[in-house]
């Protein structure tokens, strides 16, 4: 006859309960399959968030000015037989103004869109005014606001 060990105590085997540690080990390992594989993605596509990552500016050094640049909208509106003029919803006095405005903008990126958006009661030679400056300036992108669909 055996005897019982005074360290038994009348426990029995030792089981380790594994499926909590593997699902564990599971979720882990998806986590990090997923972030590597977003990593090699995000620097290989073409993008201003790559080209900072893979140059990093220096704290003190703003980005230039033409990353956050919108497009120029310039609405003609015919008011009291003369035509007036809106860039960007700000009011402008003559075409002069307007033209000048322009060039102080194409110094800045010449390749932004200006967005012609006249109203429909505007004789279209002072709307062939503003195209022609804005082609004089350089501006390449020069597109017409749809008001009604075709």
């Amino acid at each position: 006859m055996r005897y019982r060990s005074i360290f038994d105590r009348g426990q029995g085997e030792l089981e380790v309960k594994m499926t909590s540690m593997i699902d564990v080990v599971f979720l882990l390992l998806v986590f990090f399959i997923w972030t590597a594989s977003f990593r090699v993605i995000e620097m290989s596509l073409p993008s201003s968030v790559s080209a900072v990552a893979g140059n990093q500016l220096p704290q003190d050094q703003a980005p230039p000015p033409e990353d956050d640049f919108d497009d120029v909208v310039i609405r003609i509106q015919w008011q009291n037989s003369t035509p007036s003029w809106q860039m960007n919803s700000v009011q402008v006095n003559s075409l002069e103004e307007l033209r000048g405005r322009l060039g102080r903008i194409a110094k800045i990126k010449l390749d932004s869109r200006v967005i012609l958006h006249p109203d429909p009661a505007v004789p279209l030679g002072d709307v062939i005014d503003v195209y022609d400056s804005a082609r004089t300036i350089g501006f390449k992108k020069i597109h017409f606001a749809a008001s009604e669909e075709i």
